[in-house]
């Protein structure tokens, strides 16, 4: 097979155009079929047909969450940490019209662990000589510059973790916007750690064995049920 022959998507079976191809493990995607899969979704290239077929599956049934979403606190500027404590599930967008783009829904119980990221950037600070030339200081001097990420790791058949930017642009350390990037990043660290410990204790408290209890109410030795109430007055225990 030439270089340039036609190419079709081992996902939809649709010709393939030129520079449209996305290569899998053991196979061809075209552009549209990719631009279905999760933003999250990293490892394309070491990724099955069978394996992408199951994911974009996974992607269509995510509507419907996304549909049912009712977001009840927003955490970011940038990119928003959007969350429905109600339902206990959360999005991680930029975009402010979310609901067509199908962002991916994660339960609390998802996350195991969040942190931050800080990139320095570092750039020399040159003076001009004489000539006019740009020459370097004796010795070097440097600006820093600071980019802030926080990084959401999750429990996902898909992607381990989400790797959100605060900044809008890059900060020197200690300016306004480097504490304003601080404190919304611990702001999202508490949110989402208060939110994962909250879903795993109540998952315990639901599979924890049901303890015999005396009915403050007919005296009666019981396993209270589901609400709390005796099994056979249904008073509550």
């Amino acid at each position: 097979m030439g270089l340039f022959d036609k190419k079709f998507c081992d996902i939809c079976g649709d010709k393939i155009g030129l520079m449209g191809n996305r290569k899998l493990e053991d196979g061809n995607m075209c552009k549209n079929c990719a631009a279905l899969l999760s933003p999250f979704m990293t490892d394309r290239r070491r990724t099955t047909q069978d394996d992408i077929k199951d994911h974009l599956a996974y992607r269509e049934a995510n509507k419907a969450e996304v549909a049912a979403l009712n977001v009840t606190r927003t955490l970011g500027d940038r990119t928003k940490v959007m969350l429905d404590e109600d339902n206990r599930k959360f999005i991680v967008t930029s975009s402010n019209r979310w609901q067509g783009e199908n962002p991916d829904v994660i339960s609390f119980s998802q996350v195991t662990g969040c942190m931050t990221d800080i990139h320095e950037t570092k750039t020399e600070i040159k003076m001009k000589d004489r000539e006019g030339k740009e020459v370097s200081y004796v010795p070097p001097r440097y600006k820093l510059e600071y980019d802030y990420y926080v990084i959401i790791n999750v429990n996902s058949p898909w992607f381990s973790e989400i790797k959100l930017q605060v900044n809008r642009n890059r900060m020197e350390r200690g300016s306004i916007d480097y504490r304003e990037c601080d404190r919304l990043a611990n702001e999202l660290k508490r949110a989402l750690t208060q939110v994962r410990q909250e879903a795993r204790d109540k998952t315990l408290a639901v599979n924890a064995p049901k303890v015999a209890q005396t009915c403050l109410n007919c005296g009666a030795t019981t396993i209270p049920d589901a609400r709390g109430c005796c099994e056979f007055c249904g008073g509550v225990v």
